[in-house]
């Protein structure tokens, strides 16, 4: 095993030990705080330009199989974990963690002190870092780290949107049979791309959506030409203000068709309305945050993953402020987890109803989209 140092932007410096592929890679620090589902966050393209440090202290004793994986390939920048095992013990694992990122290219750590880096990340926020395995020169690397681009103001979309439009047609997994194929799909969803999750998909065709997705650039033009019964916002990585095309077409879609975002999709929506977003301090990653619904009264416990918020100052003076209602906070900061217009047919959540991985509290929020649907003329 091979040494490896992580460092930080602030000059915080961890000596562990390579896992994964060997080389050297730099992205923004964040920690998770789920105790499962690490092969599911290690490909949610949410995390591009991000590298991931688990608080969970065993990682990989599953390994890796293709079924749970969450998109195409493993997204993050590079993984940080306590203690990576190597010989997985799981009737469905097909790899172990450490053959997946280094079959992927992505660099991993072990060995460090997760609990430090969590609370140094926890007090002074999420920041650049740089892993390597083959540059020990700890000025070097933090100088790395404090050059490398800062996730604010990049297009991260871009890098993880589909090419061009396809239809989905798999639905939910179970033991005996594994994916399914609904029977009866009943509505007509165009998906936005912007780095969506398979497990979005899933969920929305055993609701009985017939799904086309879409690349993030589509116009609002080409996705009305496809007379759609909803659109479809998806989650995806970095600064939605970075996406402006994307709160562009939204704004045009708006009152033509119900409409359903998650995560970045739902702050898309949010700046569509003329409102701002922010950016949070360390971020909202792992699988039990607990939100509020404000129409019920209710609290879910949730998978999120995100680093930034609308505004909610902001929003309340954009230009449609008195026609949109907060639905959902944050019990933890008080920050906006989904908001809906009066007039329209909109609504939309910060987090992840799909989960995988997390807890199944919000999943009835698929069905309240096809309600929607219905009750807009379906």
């Amino acid at each position: 095993m091979k040494k490896a140092i992580l460092a930080l932007a602030d000059g915080s410096v961890y000596e562990g030990l390579s896992f994964g592929a060997e080389g050297e890679t730099t992205g923004e620090v964040v920690f998770n705080t789920s105790m499962s589902g690490y092969q599911e966050i290690l490909t949610d393209p949410s995390y591009k330009g991000q590298m991931v440090s688990m608080t969970y202290t065993e990682i990989g004793n599953y390994g890796l199989n293709e079924e749970d994986y969450e998109s195409s390939s493993i997204q993050v920048e590079g993984f940080i974990v306590k203690e990576a095992w190597r010989n997985p013990s799981n009737w469905r694992a097909q790899k172990s963690l450490h053959d997946g990122l280094a079959e992927a290219g992505v660099v991993g750590i072990e060995g460090i002190d997760t609990r430090a880096l969590t609370k140094r990340l926890r007090d002074f926020g999420a920041q650049m870092g740089v892993i390597s395995t083959v540059d020990f020169n700890v000025e070097s690397l933090v100088k790395k780290a404090k050059s490398a681009p800062p996730i604010e103001g990049r297009d991260l979309v871009g890098e993880v949107t589909c090419k061009a439009s396809y239809k989905w047609e798999i639905g939910g997994w179970e033991l005996d049979r594994g994916y399914t194929r609904p029977r009866s799909l009943r509505y007509k969803v165009v998906a936005y791309d912007f780095g969506i999750k398979y497990n979005i998909l899933r969920m929305l065709t055993a609701a009985g959506c017939d799904v086309t997705v879409v690349p993030a650039s589509t116009s609002a033009e080409e996705v009305l030409k496809l007379n759609p019964d909803g659109i479809f916002l998806s989650n995806g990585p970095g600064d939605p203000a970075a996406v402006p095309y994307a709160a562009e077409n939204v704004r045009k879609l708006m009152g033509k068709k119900p409409i359903f975002g998650i995560c970045l999709g739902n702050q898309i929506i949010g700046i569509a309305l003329g409102a701002k977003t922010r950016k949070l301090k360390f971020g909202h990653h792992g699988g039990n945050q607990p939100v509020k619904d404000l129409t019920t009264g209710k609290v879910e416990i949730t998978s999120q993953n995100h680093n930034f918020v609308v505004d909610m100052e902001s929003l309340e003076a954009s230009p449609h402020g008195k026609a949109v209602r907060v639905t959902h906070l944050n019990l933890n900061d008080n920050t906006v987890e989904g908001m809906e217009h009066l007039e329209y047919p909109i609504f939309s959540v910060q987090y992840h109803p799909e989960a995988s991985p997390g807890p199944h509290d919000a999943s009835y929020l698929f069905k309240r989209f096809t309600d929607m649907i219905e009750k807009s003329g379906k």
